[in-house]
């Protein structure tokens, strides 16, 4: 025993390299068990920022306070829409009043919007309040966050259904439109400005916070000097710029839509309501007619070039001209038109833009905008001369220039064209679904595009509210132009 104790003693190397080898292996594990927790811990936070959370993948950047204007100027419209049994007098035939009295829409909190195209493509004003009156669990994809304390607020949403309101005053024929005696339509429009300028918000901001749809291009007509300075949703500008008949030539005093109301800075363009349906890429189909045109001969101001362009055109090989409108008699000729055609002519109306544009790219009918003075809806978000074709005036009107520019256009270039078209094809949806227009928006829709851009708008806005208010009282300062 003694003679083994001894020789460990004297060679001590197998007890150090086994100690070594354990210290060796311990490290090993430690460093292992190390590198297993910091993986998972990785992975656990890569998993958690890949899984789209819907309330941080589209995140309320918004802040919308819904002003408490009685329901009698929104969704009580649409009741007394549904209840009238007159129609449309503009139009031969009035699809929301052919309906037999047992199929007409049942009373409920939120009616349907009217088939009735002159005013359905003037819609926005109803998705973008049916987004806001959608309960809060349902709206983890939309931009805008609803609050319900003023002071929370970004901006100020006023739900007056402006546009429904004018149209059903035109619609009634009785000529009233432009007096204030005997126009519902004027009584509602001074309750509106009434109610929200005698509010502590309009106060406090000079009305610049607070937001108006106003698609239609006559929609609160007698009362637009009273909400110039507010955030207005509109299709174009071109409504805004237009004299009074009577005072243009002198013969009446009333006051000129100054173009100085209206602002890129503030304002936001805002897509008309498409009346076709969408086609979708994998759909389409051969197109043998080079360019395609439905809708009215003859205008007023900038559509004058309509008529001109029309007698150019009507004759061409390839070009098909027909006159009407996409009625519930003339929907599938348009839809056939213009899903057989390469090119969609879309010269300026009574105003610089129609549905007819976003009917044309719902129907990956490549957009020929003959215009010199056009707003386009989410410039800057999206890019439209890759889809379309912007065309001078000057050259449009000029004899054979049009049709031969157009047959330049390589087949790869159009079919580019068509495929830049499909990708934005859903910007430009506001319908959602949903009865009533309750319930979860496309999140890629026409309602959270228009929100992103009065997003945009915040900064100069909360400038302007601040600098008004270390105006000295009583100094009035000049309107000025921001236009572009």
């Amino acid at each position: 025993m003694a003679l083994k104790i001894n020789a460990i003693a004297n060679n001590p190397i197998p007890i150090t390299k086994s100690l070594f080898l354990t210290f060796i292996l311990l490290s090993f594990l430690s460093l292992f068990f190390l590198a297993i927790s910091y993986t998972n811990s990785t992975t656990t936070h890569n998993q958690s920022n890949s899984i789209p959370n819907p309330i941080a993948y589209h995140p309320n950047s918004i802040k919308v306070y819904v002003a408490d204007l009685p329901r009698s100027l929104n969704y009580g419209l649409l009741d007394r829409y549904w209840s009238s049994g007159h129609p449309d007098s503009r139009i031969p035939s009035d699809p929301d009043h052919q309906i037999p009295t047992a199929q007409l829409p049942r009373p409920t909190k939120y009616p349907p919007y009217p088939e009735n195209p002159l005013v359905k493509q003037y819609s926005a004003e109803y998705w973008v309040l049916g987004d806001l009156e959608t309960p809060e669990e349902m709206r983890t994809g939309s931009f805008a966050k609803r609050v319900f304390d003023v002071n929370d607020a970004d901006v100020v949403f006023v739900p007056f259904f402006a546009t429904l309101s004018a149209e059903m005053q035109l619609g009634s024929g009785n000529g009233s439109f432009r007096k204030k005696e005997g126009n519902e339509d004027y009584l509602r429009q001074k309750e509106v400005v009434n109610f929200v300028r005698n509010t502590d918000a309009w106060k406090r901001s000079g009305g610049r916070d607070h937001v108006f749809v106003l698609t239609d291009p006559v929609a609160m007509w007698h009362v637009r000097a009273e909400i110039a300075l507010a955030i207005l949703l509109v299709v174009d500008f071109g409504g805004w710029y237009r004299l009074d008949a009577k005072s243009a030539d002198g013969s009446s005093s009333d006051v000129m839509i100054h173009h100085t109301q209206v602002s890129l800075l503030k304002d936001v363009i805002v897509p008309y309501t498409h009346l076709l349906p969408r086609l979708q890429l994998s759909e389409n189909k051969e197109r043998p007619t080079l360019l395609y045109f439905k809708g009215a001969k003859h205008r007023h101001r900038g559509g004058l070039v309509r008529e001109k362009l029309w007698d150019l055109l009507v004759n061409e090989p390839g070009v098909v001209m027909e006159e009407g409108f996409p009625n519930a008699t003339g929907k599938e000729q348009s839809i056939k038109g213009m899903r057989t055609s390469e090119f969609c002519l879309h010269p300026a109306g009574d105003t610089p833009t129609s549905c007819r544009l976003f009917d044309a790219m719902q129907s990956l009918c490549i957009p020929v905008v003959v215009s010199n003075n056009i707003e386009l809806p989410f410039e800057g978000m999206i890019d439209y001369i890759e889809f379309s074709v912007f065309v001078a005036v000057s050259d449009a009107l000029t004899p054979n220039w049009l049709v031969t520019h157009l047959r330049s256009i390589p087949a790869k270039k159009r079919e580019e064209f068509r495929q830049n078209m499909a990708k934005v094809q859903p910007i430009f949806e506001y319908e959602n679904g949903h009865a009533g227009g309750i319930g979860p928006i496309p999140p890629d829709g026409a309602v959270n595009h228009i929100w992103k851009k009065v997003h945009q708008k915040l900064p100069a806005i909360k400038e302007a509210i601040v600098r008004n208010k270390r105006k000295p009282a009583d100094v009035s300062i000049p309107l000025r132009c921001h236009c572009t």
